[in-house]
């Protein structure tokens, strides 16, 4: 069929000299679009033909468009809808579910009236017969003759939603300097048999496209979270951190709560801000002797602190959570280092995986997320260190202009908000929170006095969305993702800020 109709094409256009494709689909009584695929056949032959694609404007009809040609205006049916002897307008606009549209038209043509001299007043039919320009001229554009509508109707019509502008491409068609009426196959392939017979003399080649990219792999591609996950998870490494295990997404509140000191009244243990888990409802495995000891500071005090003062229920602490921090991992892993050691060794741990929080979805908030921690354990450690520490992390980020403020954690004291100042935002932004656990968080683990604990935290999503341009959270995760940005999109690289020094300009 292909080689058939580039050939109709090819002596149509012997006889014409010049045409369109559209012109062509219409004589040939094809689609449009194989049309455009035999011009394509044609071309990879050769010059045969001079191609030149136009674009025009042309309207279409919407689907409420078509509702009138099928069924007349809204103004037509509302208006055939009201009876002689006339109907109260409640009961009317109840008649369509266009009727509201329908009888203002209708009042506007004339066709209609209100009726006042009566109690309820009445809608009449104020003339006896109407004509459905509306419905005409739809019928009009459908088949093509838009052309004969005038400029101010259709405006009209598209104001109403009822046809809508499209762009048409086609494609001119005329003689090329090797025209002729017939396709010569050419050959793509050298064989041994032409050379050794001299064949390939007498024959023609399609050339060959060096320039040609070759057909992608079908293959899976990372997504823009897991690249910069990625880059992220490197520079942990490299400054010498050991990653924990984040493979267990529910979280008793005891270690996702009551274990980071944080009260059984506080309000993020609601239903409103937390996924509670209903079936497993409770966890029954504790260390009894460390969840006496946690049970103690939070009622009585203890380690040098009165406590919050109030009823510790088990209860509380038994109900299942999805996470809502990845800290609760930090809290198992130092529980961990003490009770497998009989001494304490400084340690550095990271985690970066999905928390879970009951949140409002908008463009800067999801219910699930990334969160990124790290974490250091040592004796002597202070506020100095965790800033000192914090400069170097977001130095390897290409962030070096930092701030900190002043904040409140249940489980850090001090605590600080870091921000970061935004070249492209010209101000400071929000980029993560930090601060040191608290005695009452790490003595009943069993931890040395004099040992410290310094911890920050940042999401994931925020950097992702700043290094590939999104601004909407909703563009990244979930049904509005675009593959296409997912395959295309660039190995993250964070700009390194090269620091100066004496004779480099920058």
């Amino acid at each position: 069929m292909s080689s058939e109709l580039t050939e109709r094409i090819l002596q149509h256009l012997d006889k014409c000299e010049k045409t369109n494709t559209l012109e062509l689909a219409s004589v040939f009584n094809e689609d449009h679009q194989k049309i455009v695929g035999a011009v394509k056949s044609i071309q990879a032959a050769g010059d045969l033909i001079v191609v030149d694609q136009v674009s025009s404007k042309d309207f279409q009809l919407t689907d409420e468009g078509r509702e009138v040609v099928d069924k007349g205006s809204h103004e037509a049916v509302l208006y055939e809808l009201a009876p002689a002897e006339g109907s109260a307008q409640a009961e009317l606009m109840k008649s369509s579910p266009n009727a509201k549209v329908g009888f203002s038209k209708a009042m506007s043509n004339g066709w209609i009236l209100i009726d006042k001299s009566v109690n309820p007043p009445l809608v009449k039919r104020k003339v006896e017969k109407i004509e459905d320009h509306v419905r005409e001229n739809l019928k009009a554009i459908d088949i093509g003759k838009s052309n004969e509508i005038d400029d101010k109707t259709k405006t009209d019509y598209k104001k109403r939603k009822l046809i809508q502008e499209i762009v048409i491409k086609s494609f001119d068609l005329s003689k090329g300097p090797e025209f002729t009426t017939k396709i010569e196959k050419l050959e793509t392939d050298l064989t041994a048999d032409m050379l050794a017979n001299d064949m390939w003399k007498n024959l023609k080649f399609k050339p060959y496209n060096f320039n040609a990219k070759g057909v992608p792999l079908p293959c899976g591609h990372l997504h823009p979270l897991m690249k910069v996950r990625t880059e992220f998870r490197q520079i942990f490494l490299e400054m010498g951190f050991t990653e924990m295990p984040t493979n267990n997404y529910v979280e008793s509140s005891f270690w996702n709560f009551d274990a980071l000191f944080q009260p059984q009244n506080h309000p993020a243990r609601d239903a409103q801000d937390t996924f509670f888990v209903s079936n497993p409802e409770k966890s029954h495995k504790f260390p009894l002797e460390y969840l006496k000891r946690v049970a103690t500071v939070h009622s009585k005090g203890g380690y040098g602190s009165i406590g919050y003062g109030s009823d510790w229920k088990i209860e509380e602490a038994q109900k299942n959570v999805l996470r809502t921090h990845t800290t609760a991992v930090t809290a198992r892993m130092l529980y961990k280092l003490m009770n497998d050691n009989e001494e304490f060794k400084p340690v550095k741990y990271f985690s970066i995986d999905k928390v879970f929080r009951n949140e409002t979805l908008d463009a800067t908030h999801l219910a699930e997320f990334h969160q990124v921690e790290g974490v250091v354990a040592d004796r002597g450690l202070s506020l100095g260190h965790l800033i000192g520490i914090l400069h170097e992390f977001f130095k390897k980020l290409g962030m070096t202009e930092l701030t900190f403020k002043p904040a409140y954690n249940p489980y850090t004291e001090p605590s600080m908000e870091i921000f970061c100042f935004h070249p492209g935002l010209g101000k400071m932004i929000e980029v993560g929170n930090s601060g040191m656990f608290r005695p009452e968080m790490l003595l009943p683990m069993g931890l040395p006095p004099d040992v410290r604990v310094i911890a920050w935290g940042l999401s994931l999503e925020r950097p992702t969305m700043i290094k590939y341009g999104i601004n909407n959270i909703r563009e990244l995760i979930g049904p509005k993702v675009d593959l296409k940005m997912v395959q295309e999109s660039p190995i993250c690289r964070m700009s390194k800020i090269t620091p100066k020094t004496e004779g480099n300009e920058e």
